[in-house]
């Protein structure tokens, strides 16, 4: 006959021409991600909006580093001679140890380049570093503000503090350009759930006897 059928399209061209929902629906959460994190990088470099503001970021930064809580923790733990201070030290020390690691294995994971305004000027990094997802300094604050309510009597202005320490230290890592929004939201969520993981699996010296020898 003298009619004639279109040839149907490769199957990968139909995926383009046809994308789901879920793939717009990420595409666009991507891209307001992108775009919040550059119009809050306010601090990213000397001449954004509130570069003068920088130097007081660089120091939260340095806060919410996993090296001052490490040495921090490990020089408690030698000088402790309260065996209650040293088992709270040594679970400390065991969820900064894992958080180290998980943060670094989803870096190396998901490999999201850092923002394109960020500055690498970064306080003692590794080469994982190079990587935004998830902002460790954010897992790490939640995951130290969480313990530390749960382990140490405080009064309730200075619980108040230890919790916007955590919230300020989130949102100081977009403001310097170093992570995008999403890093820090996951970042947040991830400390917080690493701490039930910490309790979980909580060092005594019943159940982590050698350990408990060496101090």
């Amino acid at each position: 006959s003298g009619s004639s059928t279109a040839a149907p399209l490769p199957e990968e061209d139909c995926m383009k021409l046809n994308p789901s929902f879920l793939g717009i629906a990420l595409s666009s959460l991507l891209a307001i991600d992108l775009w919040a994190s550059k119009r809050l990088g306010v601090c990213a470099r000397e001449g954004s909006p509130w570069g003068s503001a920088r130097p007081l970021m660089k120091v939260i930064e340095v806060s919410g580093h996993g090296i001052p809580w490490l040495l921090g923790t490990f020089y408690g733990l030698c000088q402790s001679d309260s065996s209650a201070a040293r088992e709270v030290l040594l679970n400390l020390l065991f969820a900064l140890l894992l958080d180290l690691v998980l943060v670094a294995v989803v870096k190396g994971l998901v490999k999201r380049p850092r923002p394109m305004h960020n500055k690498m000027d970064m306080f003692v990094t590794v080469s994982v570093d190079k990587y935004s997802f998830p902002s460790g300094h954010a897992t790490r604050a939640a995951l130290v503000c969480r313990f530390i309510l749960h382990h140490l009597v405080l009064a309730v202005p200075l619980r108040v503090l230890v919790v916007l320490w955590a919230l300020i230290v989130g949102i100081s890592r977009v403001m310097l350009g170093r992570h995008n929004v999403t890093d820090v939201l996951f970042g947040l969520l991830l400390g917080y759930a690493l701490y039930s993981v910490v309790e979980y699996c909580w060092l005594s010296p019943l159940s982590a006897p050698a350990l408990f020898a060496l101090w």
